[in-house]
């Protein structure tokens, strides 16, 4: 999912970028009106994260804008002001985030939006190996590694390449039930049958229906672990 982010105040462009860095996530920032319609008319945006008051444009009517030309698009607004947030949802904002908000706040808002374009979309991959193509649903997916700016993905019958860096497919996999246990690494959780810790407390996954075994990264682990415990 692509996203792009408009507020007029430095620091919340800044904090607002950490945390999309911090998650991983493709995004684009704009400060001003002219750099919005600049990068908006270039790209195919999926996600805005917008602020509401800012010197050259409303983030409401910029909003309904969006709108008419991208009925698919999802909005989130981002404000210090709690008295926008019916007219935020009136227009048709997925969110609001009232300033300020937590990194934790902000990924649910955009799983939020991920999870409902998954749920209203058919998801599948045309991948290839050699001369052969596969047409892959995410279920049938073990687990997915990178390599370099393509993806390998690993199903019970073999492995294909899938065009695609890592970082795009922990987007478009949000919605499912897939965890991103190393940089190089997402495994279905579905697919897991027993793990074994290693040293650094990193973790050794093993799968059904398939021998290969994926150790994540301390942070992997942790992350892991926090997630299980929720």
């Amino acid at each position: 999912m692509k996203i792009l982010i408009m507020d007029d105040e430095k620091l919340a462009l800044k904090r607002l970028s950490r945390f999309l860095d911090e998650l991983s996530y493709d995004y684009e920032i704009a400060s001003n009106f002219e750099e919005f319609n600049s990068l908006d008319e270039s790209n195919n945006f999926d996600i805005y994260i917008l602020d509401i008051n800012m010197p050259d444009i409303n983030g409401l009517d910029l909003a309904q804008d969006i709108f008419s030309k991208n009925s698919k698009a999802f909005i989130i607004f981002q404000t210090a002001y709690e008295e926008f947030a019916m007219k935020a949802f009136k227009v048709g904002a997925i969110d609001y985030l009232l300033k300020p908000y937590t990194k934790d706040e902000l990924q649910n808002s955009i799983k939020r939006a991920t999870t409902y374009a998954l749920d209203n979309k058919s998801i599948k991959f045309l991948t290839k190996n050699g001369d052969e193509a596969y047409l892959l649903k995410p279920e049938d997916i073990v687990y997915i590694q990178a390599d370099l700016n393509e993806v390998i993905l690993r199903t019970k019958d073999g492995f294909s390449y899938y065009g695609k860096k890592i970082s795009q497919m922990d987007d478009l996999l949000k919605g499912f039930n897939f965890f991103r246990i190393h940089r190089s690494y997402i495994i279905n959780l579905d697919y897991i049958k027993s793990m074994k810790t290693h040293e650094q407390s990193k973790i050794e996954f093993f799968f059904i229906n398939i021998k290969d075994t994926v150790t994540s990264s301390k942070d992997g682990a942790k992350k892991f672990r926090e997630f299980v415990e929720k």
